[in-house]
């Protein structure tokens, strides 16, 4: 193979890719290592990422959504969040994902951090926001969405997390970066 791609400690031979989902492809590759010369396959779930958003009321409640999420066939808490069209800026994804599932527009929103969701086997990258200053406009669920829109303390949303209720990863990371964050500006420990 001409240009053989160097990927770590092995170089690719071969990348097929053997699904193109709406929402991820599966590329399968096929991998020497250098110095054996052994061969090894690496299967990856291809994804565009995504923008997760911890909206933060006035009276310092945060925004979170219950919703139906068909993969585990259950109701759970998250922030909201969503992914990525073509090309799209995670913080134009943010804030639109903001106000579709829940009806607020921030007028300030700042990048906490980003994580990857499972980087064994995933490229999912999510961008996680903090949005403030919120204006109450329309929710405009997508076909399909079931969430219901609640609010909670950051020590409530804490402790949720603590007690299991809270157990998507993004939102787990997302409430806890902000909460240490909200803590030092609101000057509490």
């Amino acid at each position: 193979m001409q240009n053989e791609k160097i990927m770590g400690n092995m170089k690719l031979k071969k990348r097929n890719i053997i699904y193109r989902g709406k929402v991820f492809d599966i590329i399968v590759d096929e991998l020497e290592y250098f110095e054996s010369k052994n061969h090894t396959i690496r299967e990856v779930v291809q994804h565009p990422g995504g923008a997760v958003v911890l909206g933060l009321l006035q009276d310092q409640r945060i925004i979170l959504i219950k919703q139906y999420r068909y993969p585990i066939d259950k109701f759970i808490y998250e922030l909201p969040a969503g992914k990525l069209d073509q090309g799209e800026d995670p913080k134009v994804c943010a804030i639109r994902e903001l106000e579709e599932e829940t009806g607020f527009k921030p007028e300030r929103i700042e990048l906490l951090t980003y994580i990857y969701t499972s980087p064994g086997f995933c490229t999912e990258k999510l961008y996680i926001y903090l949005a403030e200053n919120l204006q109450k406009k329309k929710q405009n669920l997508e076909e399909g969405e079931v969430l219901s829109v609640e609010f909670k303390t950051i020590d409530e949303a804490v402790d949720m997390i603590l007690k299991g209720e809270i157990v998507d990863a993004k939102s787990i990371a997302g409430i806890m970066i902000a909460e240490k964050i909200l803590k030092q500006r609101w000057g509490r420990k």
